[in-house]
Order: C-alpha cells, then structure tokens, then sequence
C-alpha cells in the first residue's frame, strides 16, 4: 500500500544531485523537506491531506532516501545548507513553481533555514519543526545537549569513524530516541520504518548523511555568521515538541526571533518526530499558517 496514494513520482537533475520527490494536489505549492534519520516518507500521515488545498512535494535531500549521493568534497561543501537548499529550489523551478511555501523538520527544517536566507523572493512562508537556529544550538551547546544530542558530535569526526559505526544501526538507534533513554516506534507506521530501513541500508547514504552533519559544524556556521544581525522578513511559524529536547533546552520563539521580523509559534505535546507523532495538531497549525498568507503569485 503506498504511503501516498494518488501522488505521482518523479527525479529531477539539479546542478549539483539527482533528487527524487513525490507530489500530488492542486493550489499553491507547498515544499516539505524531510529530517534525520527519515526520508520524504516521514510526511505520509500529513502531506495526502495537505494536498486536498494545496500542491503538495515532497522530496528527498540531497543524500537521502531515493535522491543521489556525491562522495563528499574535503571542505563538504555539496553537503552544505546552501548546496541542499539551492537543490530545492532548482526542483521547484523545473516543477513550474517560480515561488513557493517551505516546511521543514529537523534537518530539512535547516535546509529551508539557509535556503530562504539565499533565495527569500521565492519562500511565501517558512514553517521550521524541532529545531533552534543551527549557529545557536552550536553556540549554545553545554554538556545536557551534547549528550542528548550525541549523534551530532559523533557524525561531523572524519570518516570513516562515524560510517563504520553507523553502518546497519541507523536507523533504528536513532529512530524514536533522540533525546530519550529509549527508543520509542509507537508514533511510527511500520510502512514508513521499512522505507527509513531500505534507504539506510545503503553505505552511500550513511555517508551522505554523515557529510551533512559534517557540514552542519562548519562550512554552514560559516554561512550563518555572514548573516549574523540580518533578519528574515519572510513570516516564519515555529512549532516543538514540549516533551523533545529542543524545546526543553532551547526558547524556539526567541531563538527564531533572532534571525527573523514574523515570527510565531508554539509547543506542541510530543516528542521530536512532530509529524508523525502528532500530524493532526501539526497539519491544523501549517493550514492556519499558510492560509493566512495565501497570494495569487504562480
């Protein structure tokens, strides 16, 4: 049974990836990008009733799921925010839509961070899921976050180290246990944990995967440092979950309100997979959002 029924299937050669998307619906196009250790699959409880409004894609990261998998440079520069975010909307650009609604959680909320940083014309609205700005987070890190958030530290060492490590444990280590003691696959539909599985299986991908965390504690805190003091204008709705790290340790709204002018949001009660542990709650909020924002723009 496909985990998006009625949503056509597609690849898409960008300048630097070959990425892999699903899409279905009619209105204004809204993008939604993905998290680790996930894939475009993560948004199967939200998108199909998304699209009943709107043109809803969902795409693979560069390194992820079904898209390709470059061999890291030595700076990991092609895994860098700008290189991914600049995927994104050279995808779009080749679907028809010049502008378009951008939704992110985890690392696809960061992609969609730095993307509408470098290409702000074309993000009607910026919905970020469970996370704080990258520089922040960085800036911010004491022992309770780095052991809650250990993978991080583990996944940006040179290779092979964290490869090696990783190679048949993601992702279920980390499935349903960030920032838990242990893990817990009760927000999981089993379909989606086989597509997660199938697509980590792959060497490639762990080495993708670690090359974006790679870039995540360098290249990318470089990018943001450029930006220090400059402030998104495009409206930006922030939602955590009250029971994940981010939220117990980070204050989302100001972080958000740091680096952009509109920005609003709440907690929201579960933990870090926001849309498959609560798609309802979180499908209502990013309908509220964009509706207040709708334009006429194709």
């Amino acid at each position: 049974m496909s985990l998006f029924p009625g949503f056509e299937s597609g690849r898409v050669e960008t300048s630097g990836a070959t990425i892999h998307y699903v899409a279905g619906g009619a209105g204004e196009p809204v993008l939604l990008l993905h998290g680790y250790p996930e894939t475009h699959a993560c948004w199967h409880k939200i998108a199909p009733r998304l699209a009943k409004k709107y043109r809803v894609i969902c795409a693979d990261l560069r390194g992820y799921g079904d898209s390709s998998k470059p061999e890291g440079l030595p700076d990991h520069s092609n895994y860098s925010k700008r290189a991914m975010g600049l995927d994104m909307v050279e995808l779009m650009r080749k679907l028809g839509h010049e502008t378009f609604h951008l939704v992110g959680h985890d690392r696809g909320g960061r992609v969609a961070h730095r993307l509408t940083r470098d290409h702000e014309s074309r993000i009607r609205t910026l919905t970020v899921l469970d996370i704080s700005p990258t520089l922040k987070m960085f800036e911010s890190t004491n022992i309770a976050f780095a052991t809650a958030y250990y993978h991080w530290f583990l996944m940006l060492q040179p290779a092979p180290l964290p490869e090696t490590l990783l190679q048949g444990q993601v992702p279920l280590l980390l499935l349903g246990r960030v920032g838990r003691a242990e893990a817990d696959l009760s927000g999981f539909d089993k379909a989606a944990i086989d597509e997660y599985v199938r697509c980590y299986a792959d060497p490639a991908a762990i080495h993708a995967s670690c090359e974006d965390y790679r870039a995540a504690g360098g290249i990318d805190l470089d990018h943001d440092r450029a930006d220090r003091g400059k402030k998104i204008a495009t409206p930006l709705l922030t939602l955590w979950g009250a029971r994940a790290v981010v939220g117990k340790m980070f204050d989302c709204l100001a972080d958000w309100r740091e680096v952009a002018s509109n920005v609003s949001g709440r907690a929201i009660d579960c933990g870090h997979f926001i849309p498959e542990e609560a798609p309802e709650e979180t499908l209502a909020e990013i309908e509220a959002f964009i509706a207040r924002h709708e334009t006429t723009r194709g």
